[in-house]
């Protein structure tokens, strides 16, 4: 195996292993000795790519936005593209442990010795920039401000998959978002255009 295949996979496994150990101890309960047993590398090799546990963190934090590119609004970017992306975020709890484990690490960041709120921006920043382009559409009410419901959705999210993990282990996360924005959309888009809308997220309605 050339030399930077062997160097990219033990990248990725160590990754793996820091996910798991995250994701089930969070960052105070996690140590580099778990990570170690978990990935099955020497210390060497570990710090060979990341010089601390807090460099993991930051590195697994990223993952989150993996999820990207969102699905678009046939073709255009809009208030579809944000709906489409919470379903996307909701089925990448269900089913990879790395983004299970930023969005940990995220929560949990007031443990970090050096926390940041850029991941929550961020989503913010993509939420709010979608909302502007429905808004010029007439998508959304025009007295409404994007920022505002930008703020509200990143933490509705938020809360919402914190009690789908406490109550069904996330199982009925997917269901949650979609009753969020059916709660949501009829009180920001104008009624004559809400048939366009698709609570569940158009990745429900592609058959297989």
């Amino acid at each position: 195996m050339p030399k930077q295949e062997r160097a990219e996979r033990t990248r990725a496994t160590i990754l793996d292993a820091a996910a798991k150990v995250f994701d089930s101890q969070g960052f105070v309960g996690a140590s580099l000795s778990d990570i170690l047993a978990e990935a099955g590398v020497t210390k060497g090799a570990l710090y060979f790519h990341f010089k601390s546990k807090e460099e993991l963190a930051h590195e697994l934090v990223a993952e989150q936005f993996s999820i990207w590119p969102p699905v678009d609004d046939n073709g255009k970017p809009g208030l579809q593209t944000v709906i489409d992306l919470t379903h996307a975020m909701a089925r990448g709890l269900q089913e990879n442990v790395r983004i299970r484990a930023s969005i940990r690490l995220v929560i949990e960041q007031g443990t970090f010795t050096d926390p940041s709120p850029d991941s929550y921006l961020r989503w913010i920043d993509v939420c709010r920039d979608q909302l502007d382009h429905a808004q010029e559409r007439g998508d959304i009410r025009k007295e409404l401000v994007t920022g505002d419901i930008a703020n509200f959705l990143v933490s509705a999210f938020t809360g919402l998959q914190i009690s789908s993990q406490v109550l069904t282990d996330r199982a009925d996360l997917p269901d949650r978002v979609a009753g969020m924005w059916r709660y949501v959309l009829p009180a920001i888009v104008p009624p004559r255009r809400l048939s366009r809308f698709v609570p569940e997220g158009t990745a429900a309605q592609t058959p297989g």
